[in-house]
């Protein structure tokens, strides 16, 4: 099953999927309100910072995976009932709502997708929009968790070592350790390649239709194995979809650098590479 839908496949969807808003940016609290503001009809408001994640800690970054439970009690909240598909969106090019595709993922559902080119595709589509709250009835579903694969810090860590790629999908500036805005340390894991998750997408916010090259130009191919985190576990989501589209499995360190570089014993390097 494809990563993405697009605005018109879903405008002609029936029945219509459950549609997560999933609105967020570093530094922005303003999700829930520009939700309010203008959303796809139906959709529901996924809070990344309270339903994405359990409470930030040094040990273990800054938006650790919630537990299972906790993401099945969103999950209901939602609406989102056993056989059903999912569908989540941002403003931004999904680098939020793929943190909620991957977190269904990883909680054991697979009908889960994004919309490509988010809120402007599909108003470019001629979608209509709505305001307001939308509060579902609630849903049955039932969460496993481990659908997705992930990393520890030291299994990242040794990914290089062991043949694989580690990505980073930071932008390259904080990569190369030459500005850090939030986290103790500037810089990147020894042995990981820059890979900024914004160059995932093309100029209309959807992702590339090359991605296949994009990846293979920085050492990943079908059977490597993938690693990738990000800050905070995020949108290293983002760039685990990215290699998914292009028939890539990748596993995801939640705690990212924010929980590295949060450990003095941790080394760090800086520069290109």
């Amino acid at each position: 099953m494809s990563v993405l839908v697009g605005a018109a496949e879903l405008r002609a969807a029936a029945p219509r999927p459950v549609l997560l808003d999933v609105r967020w940016a570093l530094g922005d609290p303003h999700g829930r309100e520009r939700y309010r503001a203008g959303h796809l009809p139906g959709a529901v408001f996924a809070d990344l910072e309270t339903d994405l994640a359990a409470p930030p800690s040094s040990a273990q970054g800054r938006h650790p995976l919630p537990p299972v439970r906790a993401l099945q009690d969103a999950a209901r909240r939602w609406g989102i009932r056993a056989g059903d598909a999912v569908v989540a969106y941002d403003a931004t090019g999904g680098l939020a709502a793929a943190r909620a595709w991957w977190l269904l993922r990883w909680g054991g559902l697979t009908d889960v997708r994004l919309l490509d080119g988010g809120l402007d595709a599909w108003v470019a589509a001629g979608g209509e929009l709505e305001t307001g709250e939308v509060v579902p009835e609630p849903g049955d579903v039932v969460l496993t968790g481990g659908g997705m694969p992930t990393l520890t810090a030291d299994e990242a860590a040794a990914l290089p070592a062991r043949g694989g790629v580690l990505l980073d999908a930071r932008a390259g500036e904080r990569y190369r350790g030459e500005v850090e805005p939030v986290d103790p340390r500037a810089g990147h894991v020894p042995g990981a390649v820059s890979a900024p998750t914004t160059e995932n997408l093309a100029a209309g916010g959807t992702f590339r239709r090359d991605l296949a090259d994009r990846f293979a130009a920085l050492g990943v191919r079908p059977g490597t194995a993938v690693g990738v985190y990000c800050g905070s576990g995020v949108t290293a989501a983002h760039e685990v979809a990215a290699l998914a589209q292009a028939g890539i499995d990748a596993a995801l360190w939640p705690g990212s650098w924010s929980q590295w570089s949060a450990d003095p014993s941790r080394p760090v390097a800086t520069g290109p590479g």
